[in-house]
C-alpha cells in the first residue's frame, strides 16, 4: 500500500580544516622529527605545502642540545627558511603534544610567511615560538645572533630528546643554558 519512500542521501562528510603550519627546525625534511609529519602525511592529517621563508625577521637561534627556537622578536634576526605543511585539528594536536605546548616549552603562535612557489604568495600561517618566559634570555645568550636556516651545518651536534638527560625537565635544561657562558 503505500509507496516506499527515497533514502535520505547519506551527509557527505566535509573534509577536516587544515590549518597552515611553518616549520623551521626539526620537523623540516631530512631532520629527526620529520617522521612525526610522515606519520600524520600518511593518515590524512598533513600534507606539504612547500617551502617558504618567513615575512619578516625574525630570529631563529639553537638552546641546549642544538634545539632550534624561533623567538618572537619581529625585526631582529633574519628572513628565516622553513617548509610549510597543511595540518588538520588532530594533526595539529599531536604537534603541540611534540613541542610541549601545554609544558611552555613553544607557543604556537600566527605568523606570515611567503612561499617559494606561487609567485612568492604571503600567507598566514601558525609557529612555533620559544615561550616568551624564555625567549629573550635566550636571545642574550645567542648574543643576538641567530641564522636564516636551521641547516645540517647549524644543527651540527643535535641531541634527541631520548638521548638527553631523564632526570632534568626541558624547561630546567633551557635555565642551565641561558644562564651558562656561551
Amino acid at each position: 500500500m503505500g509507496t516506499a519512500g527515497a533514502a535520505p542521501a547519506p551527509e557527505e562528510q566535509q573534509p577536516p580544516k587544515r590549518t597552515l603550519v611553518f616549520t623551521y627546525g626539526t620537523l623540516k625534511r631530512g631532520f629527526s622529527n620529520h617522521t612525526l609529519l610522515q606519520e600524520l602525511a600518511r593518515g590524512g592529517d598533513a600534507s606539504f605545502v612547500g617551502a617558504a621563508t618567513t615575512a619578516s625577521r625574525l630570529p631563529l637561534v639553537c638552546g641546549p642540545y642544538r634545539v632550534p627556537f624561533l623567538l618572537n622578536l619581529p625585526g631582529a634576526g633574519h628572513r628565516v627558511a622553513g617548509e610549510l605543511y597543511a595540518v588538520t585539528p588532530r594533526g595539529l594536536a599531536r604537534l603541540d603534544e611534540l613541542e610541549g605546548v601545554s609544558r611552555a616549552h613553544y607557543e604556537r603562535l600566527p605568523i606570515s610567511v611567503d612561499l617559494a612557489e606561487e609567485g612568492c604568495a604571503r600567507v598566514e600561517a601558525l609557529a612555533y615560538y620559544a615561550h616568551r618566559d624564555y625567549a629573550d634570555e635566550l636571545w642574550r645568550r645567542s648574543g643576538e645572533k641567530g641564522y636564516p636556516e636551521y641547516s645540517h651545518a647549524v644543527a651540527a651536534g643535535y641531541v634527541r630528546r631520548k638521548d638527553r638527560p631523564q632526570d632534568v625537565t626541558f624547561l630546567e635544561q633551557i635555565r642551565i643554558f641561558v644562564s651558562s657562558q656561551s
